[in-house]
């Protein structure tokens, strides 16, 4: 893309994970920055993630003033001496500036001002990607989708294949290229099919604590957790396929203590979820998975259950 170094992350997205977490001295790599972010920096303050440090503050502010400064000062010579491709790239620069410095409304305003002076479509992709790189540093999913939409249209419209590829990595669901760079994610995905349950259950806590660290999955991190509670289960039902075996040989299997497998169990045969009974006192887990005759009698029950309290309850309706 136009004033961009291909396949160079720019450096408000390095620091984007960071901002979430705090797991680094956020100060110290702002002040190596070479981007003097101070707007990205005031909101880290605001939002308690940094402490305030003034002079930091002022240096970066006075560094934005004198950059602005001089891309101002190229915007006037273009309009007064240059043609309209030059004017559009000293708008461009002044774009890519605010974006440099995490100056989300002034960055989303002069894309627009510079959208107005583009005409090429591919040039106002670019543009779109730009305000994506924007919209995820900030956490703002609505300008993310917007942005997503507005991309296909104008690859409709006559975007080219270099650019289409750019756009399917944005949302595009295949993982395997990247599988290999994401801790625990390939075992975990792995392990169960290969039946390798303590390898399981270790991928399983070492991918918990990365999403609990990971800016865009943390909100989702108790759904993870539901979710997986399920896959667990058919872990357990998978493992119970003999008929007898006691809880210290599946907390050994598994790499886990007796109380999280008892635990465990637990919460799934109340669920109904697995069919098995556990002899505290023997220590002893029993499987007793019923046939379809049985299975059909006990929905059977059910269902008859649910009605005679449905009927009992119109009854009380119909006497008053």
């Amino acid at each position: 893309m136009d004033g961009e170094a291909e396949g160079t992350q720019q450096p408000h997205l390095i620091l984007a994970p960071s901002s979430s977490s705090s797991l680094i001295p956020m100060s110290k790599t702002l002040r190596k920055s070479s981007s003097s972010m101070a707007p990205l920096y005031e909101t880290l303050t605001t939002s308690s993630v940094l402490e305030l440090d003034q002079s930091l503050l002022n240096s970066m502010r006075a560094s934005n003033e004198e950059g602005l400064k001089k891309l101002d000062e190229k915007i006037a010579d273009a309009e007064e001496n240059l043609g309209e491709r030059e004017v559009r790239e000293a708008h461009l620069a002044k774009a890519l500036y605010f974006i440099r410095i995490s100056d989300k409304e002034k960055a989303l305003e002069q894309l627009k001002l510079t959208e107005g002076k583009t005409v090429a479509v591919g040039q106002k992709m670019d543009l779109v990607f730009y305000t994506l790189q924007l919209a995820f540093l900030y956490m703002d999913f609505d300008l993310v989708s917007k942005s997503i939409d507005r991309a296909k249209k104008l690859f409709e419209e006559g975007g080219d294949w270099e650019r289409k590829n750019r756009l399917k990595v944005v949302d595009a669901p295949e993982i395997l290229t990247v599988l290999g760079k994401i801790p625990f994610l390939s075992e975990f995905l792995n392990s169960l099919y290969e039946c390798q349950y303590k390898a399981f259950f270790s991928a399983f806590a070492g991918m918990a604590e990365q999403i609990k660290f990971d800016r865009y999955l943390y909100p989702h991190f108790r759904f993870y957790m539901r979710e997986v509670r399920t896959v667990v289960t058919v872990v357990y039902s998978q493992f119970l396929e003999s008929y007898k075996m006691t809880v210290d040989t599946m907390a050994d299997a598994f790499g886990v203590s007796m109380v999280f497998i008892d635990a465990g169990l637990s919460r799934s045969i109340a669920a109904g979820k697995l069919h098995c009974k556990i002899d505290k006192v023997a220590g002893v887990l029993e499987t007793n998975r019923p046939d379809a005759k049985n299975a059909l009698y006990q929905a059977t029950i059910k269902q008859g259950d649910f009605l005679l309290n449905r009927n009992q309850k119109l009854s009380r309706v119909v006497d008053l």
